[in-house]
């Protein structure tokens, strides 16, 4: 199969000579997004963004998102779509990052998928239906949260699900109310529900494998040169926009600490230290996500190997499609 198709064809590819779709994945700063840009020039490709937060307009410094320099003229879909004030949905993710993959396969172009946001990267390309919502069921528990807090519905959902009180923390409480809800609704554990290993696209993924001192150094470093470019003054003008309001936003690394200082709850240096905490103990949680997909081709973006990467990672993408 061949991948690089340098310039769109001026008709729509067969399904089953189409490119395939190319994961790029990993934790945080581990260099996934040059990778991404890298490979998408050499493969006639464009970028389809991954990062769930990356997704919101006005995060941009925060989020690491590229400038336009960084992107080097290839295209980057699903960027600022949302505003900071509503509430991410995977299943509407699913929707839009499968239309642009159908799109540019249609077209003979090769969907890079970049991000690190593994329940996004596997609604856009796993087997995997998402239950609906019970407006009702939803108020009834999001009031219990209010009340009585995330602890005593996390142990209900140990009760319920144990594999899901495992991978969600107890004080996530927005995750917790709705594998509550569908466990109500379904009668069926949250678990039950999740992506299994089974693609809806020939898919090559490419995992960036860091070691973990030096990825914690690039976390700090990230961390630094963030405050440095604005951090503090983005979040006060996404705060001007109802960044507190959001029930997803909020929460970002990075942004739910400053909106902490801006409070008056720390200092912001304290909160660019807690910040550095907080996204080495994320990043920790995305290399487990991601590991535990077999499918993963883990490739070392340690820094002695790091101008090596893009040329393994494309001659990895080369033997996967002829082979």
């Amino acid at each position: 199969m061949n991948v690089h198709a340098a310039t769109p064809p001026t008709s729509p590819v067969p399904p089953q000579d189409a490119p395939p779709v190319v994961a790029v994945v990993g934790p945080t700063a581990a260099g996934k997004s040059d990778l991404g840009v890298f490979l998408a020039q050499e493969l006639g490709g464009e970028v389809v963004n991954a990062d769930s937060m990356q997704l919101y307009r006005g995060m941009d410094i925060g989020t690491a998102k590229l400038t336009l320099p960084e992107r080097k003229g290839v295209p980057h879909h699903l960027l600022d779509i949302w505003d900071v004030t509503e509430a991410a949905s995977v299943a509407e993710y699913q929707r839009m990052a499968r239309a642009e993959i159908d799109r540019l396969r249609a077209q003979g172009r090769v969907p890079v998928l970049v991000g690190g946001s593994g329940l996004y990267v596997r609604g856009a390309l796993d087997a995997m239906e998402f239950p609906g919502t019970d407006p009702g069921v939803r108020a009834r528990l999001e009031a219990e949260l209010a009340e009585r807090g995330s602890g005593e519905l996390h142990a209900r959902l140990a009760a319920a699900d144990p594999q899901a009180a495992r991978a969600i923390l107890p004080g996530n409480g927005r995750r917790i109310v709705r594998a509550l809800e569908v466990i109500e609704i379904t009668g069926r554990p949250f678990t039950a529900h999740l992506p299994s290993h089974e693609s809806v696209y020939e898919t090559v993924q490419i995992g960036v494998d860091v070691a973990r001192p030096e990825l914690d150094e690039r976390i700090a470093r990230r961390v630094d040169l963030m405050w440095e470019a604005g951090l503090v003054d983005e979040v006060r003008e996404l705060e001007k926009r109802g960044l507190r309001e959001g029930r997803t936003a909020p929460r970002a690394l990075g942004y739910q600490q400053v909106l902490a200082a801006l409070a008056g709850e720390c200092s912001l240096e304290e909160a660019r230290e807690v910040t550095i905490r907080a996204t080495k103990r994320f990043a920790r949680r995305q290399d487990s996500w991601f590991r535990r997909d077999p499918r993963v081709n883990w490739l070392s973006g340690a820094a002695a190997d790091r101008r090596e990467l893009p040329g393994a990672a494309l001659a990895l993408l080369t033997r996967a499609v002829t082979a």
